[in-house]
């Protein structure tokens, strides 16, 4: 059985995997190893530098506070960019030229600051000309920088899903009468949406990671920021970087796992149920077959 990628693996090709994965797995072995033994022999697996983690202050004083600040920062940026992301990735798709022209300038720019000189530029810009409290500012900064940033991406993420989309669909949109913005909503945009979830979810993962940028430039409370102050009252940096490290990787992980199992669900629905439909559950309309094939007059006149 062969993929539209590559051929089925052979014994020789099988054996050839089965060693490599071998040495794969005893290379990560030893470097695992390696970087325990370092550790060791720098103190860091001692117990009174772990201790703080088994301890419910470490968790409702620091941590778990700068999760729910980096949570909360990751899902007002996603609420806000991803609509907009869907605007700006429709505009450039538009028939009138001055609609794709603002549209792609506005992604094109955007999409080429760096999210963190977003960020500073939104907090100078809240600091002059708002009147939002300093303690709302460096949220309020995140949030922006984030938004402008990745709603630039997800715009030609938008754009580049409606594009893989075979032509045919548009044209036989066309064909039955629906203007464009129907055949977008109606055909285009749901179809599409399965195949951009992959890169959407790693744009919000993207996201999710990014709002570090806030605690290290702006004083936001998130994770990272939680994490030194931490680090700071118990003296276990090493430590601490682990545990926020593995604390990042499971939200990731749950947001990657809900993303595909929402992929799987969507694909489900759209699959057919195979029915097929008998000669008395379909009803004809006499005139609309002799005004298509007796007349001619929806064919131009000509029949076939």
């Amino acid at each position: 059985m062969s993929s539209v990628l590559y051929d089925t693996p052979g014994p020789r090709a099988k054996r050839r995997n089965v060693l490599l994965s071998v040495v794969f797995t005893l290379l990560l072995a030893l470097v695992l190893w390696w970087v325990w033994q370092k550790m060791d022999d720098k103190n860091q697996l001692e117990w009174n530098l772990w201790e703080p983690f088994t301890t419910a202050e470490a968790w409702t004083t620091y941590l778990l506070p700068g999760l729910g600040n980096t949570l909360k920062a990751a899902a007002i940026s996603m609420v806000i960019a991803l609509p907009l992301g869907a605007v700006f990735g429709i505009s450039r798709l538009s028939d009138h030229r001055w609609v794709r022209g603002v549209a792609a300038t506005v992604v094109e720019f955007f999409r080429a600051i760096p999210v963190l000189l977003l960020m500073l530029f939104a907090n100078e810009f809240y600091v002059r000309y708002s009147d939002v409290s300093s303690e709302q500012r460096p949220l309020y900064a995140v949030v922006t920088g984030l938004v402008l940033y990745n709603a630039s991406v997800l715009a030609e993420i938008v754009r580049a899903g409606i594009l893989s989309l075979p032509k045919g669909q548009t044209e036989a949109a066309y064909a039955v009468g629906l203007r464009k913005g129907q055949t977008m909503s109606s055909i285009l945009l749901p179809q599409a949406v399965t195949a951009m979830l992959p890169a959407i979810v790693s744009q919000l993962v993207v996201i999710v990671k990014d709002t570090a940028l806030g605690g290290v430039m702006l004083g936001f409370t998130e994770l990272l920021n939680a994490r030194s102050t931490l680090a700071a009252n118990y003296a276990n940096v090493i430590p601490s970087f682990i545990v926020v490290a593995i604390i990042f990787i499971i939200v990731n992980f749950l947001l990657t796992s809900f993303a595909s199992w929402l992929e799987q669900r969507l694909r489900r629905s759209k699959k057919s149920t195979g029915a097929v439909l008998g000669e008395d559950t379909v009803e004809v309309n006499p005139a609309a077959v002799r005004g298509t094939y007796g007349t001619g007059e929806n064919t131009g006149g000509g029949g076939f």
